[in-house]
């Protein structure tokens, strides 16, 4: 799937390695697309209408609103890793930084080498990878990364001593924290998979959100949290949590109007798109790179559609998971009967687990809408709500359905028998995919 240890160059890399001036150019204008096939409407609220009056009409009354944040939305690899690897260079007291997969080639290269001169400096950075996530990289990489300073940890080793259940859960968050000043959460990992296609990238579509403001310090606890479920025991997880409360005591001054929540319960992610959702007044935009939906998204979804809001969903035509690629088909027709309007991407690896409802309420992060996140992984999102952030994660959404191939219910219905076939299969199986 890619090549191990290549040089920056045949990754592309100089184009990541530049300095965060380039993350100001986002592509979302859409330059050099075809006209985008989805239908623009007119807003569904006054300006008036303040931001936390918007959070709570759209997210369940247990949730938790931020209010002071400042977001930028970052598309794929090119613009998520300048602006990470450039937080990571001018950190002064610690990094945090959370992933599934940290690959060590070239993209793992050129963090571990931010990373390894943060903490020859004095930084206090911290890593943690999943072990089953990272199973192909070196571990000598990590070892020479311990021996520059960086306490970088698997997270739940693999063996097979301890059970089925302990190989399944697994940590498949996407958090950067840097000084508790800025943050990053989204789908992206650290791999070349992210970087752009020129040379060996693999140019996966994803999306991250770069926040300031109160909610960093929220995404900083679900980090801490985690180090200590997994590292500490008895006094000295006392100990690790004091000195964490002390980062965490005064959060920074408001530095924007976003209103946010930070979710890390599977299923409170999953109650926030159901209830979202629900309340849709005209559009639900979702780009999901893995989608095997339970009953109840289904169904939510479907209604949806038929009280007239316009429901898209924009996902993967050729999946890095073939058997979840012809699972997702197993619900295109129930779907498409009710006027949901489905598009599939084609040009690579859709990744990206984001939505934005009525153009004001939206969500992006790490968990997708499938079995494993909702029942087995550590996830978190984001979940915000603004007029601007919204428009702009609604203009890249339809932007990116403007390259798709949308599929119609007369097309879909005249697919192989064997397709059929392999859909019902997998349809069946599709609580333990």
């Amino acid at each position: 799937m890619y090549e191990q240890g290549v040089g920056s160059e045949r990754v592309g890399l100089a184009r990541i390695d530049d300095r965060p001036a380039r993350v100001e150019s986002n592509v979302r204008a859409g330059q050099g697309r075809s006209p985008c096939p989805l239908p623009q409407h007119e807003v569904v609220w006054s300006p008036s209408v303040p931001n936390r009056l918007l959070a709570r009409f759209y997210l369940p009354r247990s949730h938790s609103v931020l209010q002071g944040n400042s977001c930028q939305l970052l598309r794929d690899g090119v613009e998520a890793y300048p602006a990470m690897i450039e937080a990571i260079r001018s950190a002064r007291r610690y990094v945090r930084l959370e992933t599934y997969m940290f690959i060590t080639d070239a993209v793992g290269e050129l963090f571990g080498q931010a990373l390894a001169e943060a903490a020859e400096r004095g930084v206090h950075v911290k890593v943690l990878y999943d072990a089953m996530g990272s199973w192909t990289s070196r571990r000598g990489v990590f070892e020479s990364l311990r021996q520059r300073g960086v306490d970088i940890r698997p997270f739940k080793p693999l063996s097979l001593s301890r059970g089925l259940r302990y190989l399944m859960r697994r940590d498949h968050r996407k958090i950067l924290v840097v000084d508790g000043k800025v943050a990053f959460v989204g789908g992206v990992n650290i791999s070349a998979h992210w970087a752009p296609p020129e040379g060996q990238g693999g140019g996966w579509r994803d999306d991250v959100l770069r926040i300031e403001g109160p909610a960093v310090h929220e995404i900083e606890r679900r980090f801490l949290a985690t180090w200590r479920m997994a590292f500490q025991e008895g006094l000295e997880r006392v100990r690790y949590r004091m000195q964490g409360l002390r980062h965490l005591r005064r959060p920074g001054p408001p530095k924007g109007n976003v209103c946010l929540t930070v979710l890390s319960s599977r299923r409170s992610i999953h109650r926030a798109y159901l209830h979202a959702i629900s309340r849709a007044r005209r559009s639900v935009l979702i780009a999901a790179a893995y989608f095997v939906p339970d009953r109840r998204m289904v169904a939510v979804l479907r209604e949806a559609a038929q009280r007239g809001v316009e429901v898209s969903l924009l996902l993967n035509g050729r999946s890095d998971h073939p058997f979840l690629e012809h699972c997702t088909r197993a619900f295109y027709e129930k779907l498409l009967s009710a006027g949901v309007r489905i598009f599939e991407w084609q040009r690579g690896v859709l990744h990206a687990k984001t939505a934005v409802v009525d153009g004001v309420w939206g969500t992006l992060g790490s968990f997708n809408l499938e079995r494993m996140s909702l029942a087995f992984n550590h996830e978190v999102n984001a979940v915000f709500a603004d007029p601007q952030l919204g428009r702009t994660v609604e203009e890249s959404f339809r932007n990116d359905c403007g390259t798709c191939r949308e599929v119609s219910l007369e097309e879909f219905r005249r697919r192989p028998f064997w397709q059929k076939v392999v859909e019902r299969v997998l349809y069946f199986f599709r609580k333990i995919l």
